[in-house]
C-alpha cells in the first residue's frame, strides 16, 4: 500500500473511497514481492499492480466488491495445473493478497490516511495490519512512528487489547528500525510467541542516499538513473564551475566542497551508495580513505585498471587493510560493453542493484540463476527458502479466501 503513497494520499485528500489489495506473502516464483499493491477507487480508477498482469483482473474485482460490502478479505492466488485457464500465476508461484476497503465509514481510515501522508512526505513510519487472526480482526491496523517529532508514536489499534496492541506496536517499530516490510507472528494474548495472529508490517523510510563524487558527464547520466531507482541523489565536487544546478537539474543536492571533507561531515549508513567518478588521485584517495572505513552498502570508483592499481597502492600506503580494500568495487560497473555516459551509468546501476540483491550479473538465458530473491539474496523460485511470510509457501490454486 505504501508504495502507492503519493497517489493514494491524493485520493484520501479528495475524500475518495477506495480499496487496496496488498501482497502479504509470496511462495515460490512470483512477479512482485510483499508490499506490492493494487488500489481501486469508487469510480473504478485503478493504480498499482500486484502481479504484473497475471491476476490483476481478479484482484480488481475483489477491490470493487470490498468497496461495495465494506469487508476485508484475504485471498490466495497460485498456478492450477488442472485448469490452465484458471485465475492464477503462470510463473508457478503463490501470492496471498489482503484486500482492505478504505471507505469513509471504515474504522481504520484515519490510520491509513496518516500512514499515506507520512509516506508521501518521506517520513519514517510503519503500518501493521492483521493479515490473519480471529474473526473481526482481519485488516485492522495501527501506525507507529520512531520519533514524536513526526507525530503521535502510535495511532489506531487492532483489538482494544492493550497487550496485543502494545506487542504489535513493538514489532512494527522493530521492523521500521530495520527498514523491512514483511510478516510477523504473535499470539492473541499479546505475547511474542508465534501463533494466533499474523501481522503484515509495511515500513516507509526515507529513500537511501546515492552520493556521486565528481561533476563529470558520466555523473549527469548516473544522477538520472539514481533518481529513477528511487535514491536521494547528491553530487559533490570541489570545483564550483562544474558542480552547478544547470549541469545537474535532477540532483536533490549539489555540494561544492572537497569530497573527503563533505563525506566526513555528512555521514553514511548501511543503505548509502558512494560512487567516485573523479579518477583523480588528489580527490579520490583521501575520499576512499574515509569511505572504506564508513558504513555503506556500496563503494565504487571509476578508472582504468592501471588507475585502479595505482589507487590501491596509494590506499595501502595510507594504511588501509586488505579487508577494507576488499569493499572497493573498481573499476566500477558491470561488463556491458558500455561506451556512452548513459550506457556507463546503466552498467554502474546494474552493479549497484546486483550487489544489493545478491545477483550475479550473469544472463538469465540458459542459466540456473534464480530470477527472484528476497531482501537477503535468498532465491524465491519453486524450491525457495522463504524467510519472511506465514509459513505457507508452496503450490495451490486461486480461490482460498478468508474474510473479516
Amino acid at each position: 500500500m505504501l508504495d502507492l503513497a503519493d497517489e493514494l494520499h491524493r485520493w484520501a485528500d479528495e475524500g475518495r473511497d477506495f480499496a487496496v489489495a496488498t501482497v502479504v506473502n509470496v511462495g515460490g516464483s512470483a512477479p512482485r514481492g510483499p508490499g506490492a499493491a493494487l488500489a481501486v477507487d469508487g469510480h473504478g480508477t485503478a493504480a498499482g499492480s500486484v502481479s504484473g498482469g497475471c491476476v490483476e483482473g481478479a484482484v480488481y474485482d475483489l477491490c470493487v466488491q470490498a468497496l461495495q460490502d465494506g469487508r476485508t478479505v484475504r485471498e490466495r492466488f497460485g498456478h492450477s495445473d488442472a485448469d490452465a485457464f484458471a485465475v492464477g500465476l503462470t510463473c508457478g508461484g503463490v501470492i496471498d493478497v489482503l484486500v482492505t476497503p478504505v471507505r469513509a465509514d471504515a474504522p481504520d481510515r484515519k490510520v491509513f490516511e496518516a500512514a499515506l501522508s507520512a509516506a508521501a512526505r518521506g517520513e519514517p513510519a510503519a503500518v501493521a495490519r492483521v493479515a490473519r487472526g480471529p474473526a473481526g480482526l482481519l485488516g485492522r491496523a495501527l501506525l507507529v512512528r520512531p520519533d514524536p517529532a513526526y507525530g503521535p508514536p502510535v495511532e489506531g489499534g487492532l483489538s482494544g487489547s492493550p497487550a496485543l496492541d502494545g506487542t504489535a506496536a513493538g514489532e512494527a517499530r522493530g521492523m521500521l528500525a530495520a527498514g523491512r516490510t514483511g510478516t510477523v507472528e504473535i499470539s492473541e494474548d499479546g505475547s511474542r510467541c508465534p501463533g494466533g495472529v499474523t501481522l503484515f508490517v509495511e515500513s516507509s523510510v526515507p529513500p537511501p542516499r546515492l552520493i556521486v563524487f565528481g561533476a563529470v558527464d558520466f555523473a549527469t547520466a548516473l544522477v538520472r538513473v539514481g533518481k529513477f531507482l528511487g535514491y536521494h541523489v547528491t553530487v559533490c565536487d570541489a570545483r564550483p564551475v562544474f558542480a552547478t544546478r544547470v549541469r545537474f537539474p535532477e540532483a536533490d543536492d549539489i555540494v561544492v566542497d572537497w569530497p573527503h571533507r563533505y563525506l566526513r561531515r555528512t555521514g553514511t549508513d548501511e543503505r548509502t551508495v558512494l560512487c567516485v567518478l573523479t579518477h583523480d588521485a588528489k580527490f579520490d584517495v583521501p575520499l576512499l580513505e574515509e569511505a572504506l572505513r564508513m558504513p555503506a552498502a556500496f563503494v565504487g570508483a571509476m578508472g582504468s585498471r592501471r588507475t585502479h592499481e595505482d589507487r590501491q597502492r596509494r590506499l595501502r600506503e595510507a594504511g588501509l587493510t586488505e579487508r577494507e580494500l576488499s569493499r572497493l568495487r573498481s573499476p566500477i560497473g558491470l561488463d556491458l560493453g558500455a561506451r556512452t555516459p548513459e550506457e556507463t551509468a546503466l552498467s554502474i546501476a546494474a552493479e549497484i542493484v546486483a550487489a544489493r540483491e545478491g545477483g550475479t550479473g550473469a544472463p538469465l538465458t540458459g542459466s540456473r540463476t534464480p530470477i527472484h530473491r528476497d531482501g537477503d539474496g535468498v532465491r524465491r523460485d519453486g524450491d525457495s527458502v522463504h524467510r519472511e511470510g506465514d509459513g505457507r509457501a508452496g503450490g495451490g490454486a486461486a480461490g482460498t479466501r478468508e474474510a473479516a
